[in-house]
């Protein structure tokens, strides 16, 4: 094999091994994820969005950061439930993060 070829082919596995480790880094960022319960704050998130409450999931996923921001609850309280098995807490109040999430799952009616 040429000089040029075995760099060519070198830099293909590399390049290639980079792809596959953003793949699975992604795949890890999905896990972290606590079922939020919005019951209580589905009137400042339908006010926030200038949406109708009927809009508004009852539940949505979000990362530990922001459930324990919304909810109240120590991040390393909601990490522990999450290794468990899942993760939920109550909203208590709202956030940008929240109002984002929320946003992108509102339910056309």
């Amino acid at each position: 094999m040429k000089l040029q070829s075995k760099l060519v082919y070198s830099f293909a596995i590399s390049a290639l091994s980079l792809v596959l480790a953003n793949g699975v880094h992604a795949q890890q960022q999905q896990d972290g994820l606590v079922n939020v319960g919005l019951s209580d704050v589905l009137n400042d998130l339908a006010i926030a969005l200038d949406v109708n409450v009927g809009n508004i999931p009852i539940t949505v996923q979000a990362p530990i950061g922001v459930a324990a921001n919304v909810c109240d609850v120590n991040a390393n309280v909601l990490a522990e439930q999450e290794r468990d098995g899942g993760a939920e807490c109550a909203a208590e109040t709202t956030s940008q993060a929240l109002n984002q999430i929320v946003q992108d799952q509102l339910v056309e009616q």
